[in-house]
């Protein structure tokens, strides 16, 4: 199959107007063409999608917990429509906070270990004001260079200098910082676990090169948190350093199966954030279902650990099979899994193979993974069954032996 949009040689003319750009946009003749992206399905049955008529293995969701479903979770978020509909239609400043927003609060910022806890209507807003809310003109913002989209926006929103420094590269951060006077101050961010790559950050590496250089750390914990820990208390959990970090954000839509994010700190730094946040003064609050969805998949969490113990014996089960068929995992350490392809071409046609073998997992190419990085994302849930992963190694096999 010849994928034109795929190819580095098939050159467009530069469009000489946003409608021209609109028409040429390459990920969108790719979805149009070949079902690339936003793919719309039919149906969805715990870890089974329908897609086109056909039922396909979900292995694309960040459902880490497999809670969607979980029978208290749906019946926490049904309740909370009946008590108070269905949603604040407006944002917190303006139109009041309502109980269920601050319950959960509470019982994050308590499960985190922290004092203070603010909800928002969606985690990408959420990250975006932990970094926006602190950094100020002549401060600097130090980046992991694969930080997620939303911590670099929150950054570009601010008048403060950036600096990116390699991936999980602790030392790189040392030598910036060794340059710089103690008196500046600075703002590290960086992922407790890395979505495309499944990494885990170098926490007490990054925590030793900060010390004393008057740095103050945000983690964004969405994919670590549920996951890692004690738990699943998250990443300064999983290295026992809860009290070192300053924030903490993450996403709801994750291992607890809801929509929305949390910015998670001291009382006075959340305090903070709410009068200094263009993301909370100005955005709706988080509707009543998803808080009460959030709400019940924590209890879960905290009473039912089987869940998580089922995760990691999936995730294992899943990279020793990744592993003996010779494929690239980056060196993944968690349940999110990519299977590096190298280019674009490669990436897809593994895609599209995993695809007809009746597994749905999702491409992702430069820019949002490194060049030569293209990769097929995977992710592990606890709802995999024995089932799923008969679907799923044949479809692996199969797509690790053609010839891409």
């Amino acid at each position: 199959m010849n994928i034109p949009f795929l190819r580095g040689g098939d050159i467009a003319p530069v469009p000489n107007s946003i409608t021209q750009r609109c028409a040429a946009d390459a990920p969108t003749l790719l979805r149009q063409k070949y079902g690339v992206y936003y793919n719309t399905f039919e149906s969805q049955r715990g870890t089974r999608v329908s897609l086109g008529g056909r039922e396909l293995v979900m292995l694309a969701s960040n459902d880490y917990l497999g809670l969607t479903r979980h029978p208290k979770v749906v019946a926490a978020g049904k309740h909370a429509l009946d008590t108070w509909g269905a949603g604040t239609t407006g944002a917190r400043l303006s139109n009041g906070s309502r109980a269920y927003h601050t319950e959960l609060e509470e019982r994050l910022a308590a499960f985190l270990g922290k004092e203070a806890c603010h909800v928002s209507a969606a985690g990408y807003l959420s990250c975006m004001s932990a970094v926006q809310a602190f950094a100020e003109k002549d401060d600097l913002v130090l980046a992991d260079k694969n930080c997620h989209s939303s911590l670099i926006a929150g950054i570009g929103l601010t008048c403060a200098e950036l600096e990116r420094f390699p991936h999980n590269n602790a030392r790189a951060l040392a030598e910036i910082l060794g340059d710089e006077p103690v008196e500046r101050p600075k703002i590290v961010v960086f992922e407790g676990v890395y979505s495309m790559e499944g990494h885990i950050a170098p926490l007490p590496e990054i925590l030793k090169v900060c010390a004393g250089k008057n740095c103050f750390l945000v983690m964004d914990d969405a994919h670590g948190f549920g996951v890692l820990g004690e738990g699943g208390r998250g990443t300064v959990s999983h290295f026992g350093a809860t009290d070192k970090v300053d924030i903490i954000c993450g996403s709801l839509s994750k291992s607890l199966s809801s929509t929305g994010g949390f910015v998670a700190g001291s009382r006075a730094a959340v305090e903070y954030l709410r009068t200094h946040s263009k993301q909370t003064i100005f955005s709706a609050a988080l509707a009543p279902a998803q808080a009460a969805c959030a709400l019940a998949a924590l209890d879960v969490l905290q009473n039912e650990p089987e869940h998580l113990a089922r995760l990691w014996e999936n995730t294992r089960y899943y990279r020793d099979l990744l592993t003996s068929l010779g494929l690239d995992i980056w060196g993944s350490e968690t349940p999110a899994v990519p299977i590096v392809r190298g280019d674009k071409e490669r990436a897809y046609f593994f895609w599209k193979k995993l695809l007809d073998e009746g597994v749905f997992a999702v491409m992702s190419i430069a820019p949002a993974v490194p060049p030569g990085k293209d990769l097929v994302r995977t992710a592990i849930s606890a709802a995999h069954t024995a089932e799923d992963f008969a679907i799923i190694e044949k479809a692996m096999r199969s797509a690790a032996k053609a010839w891409f």
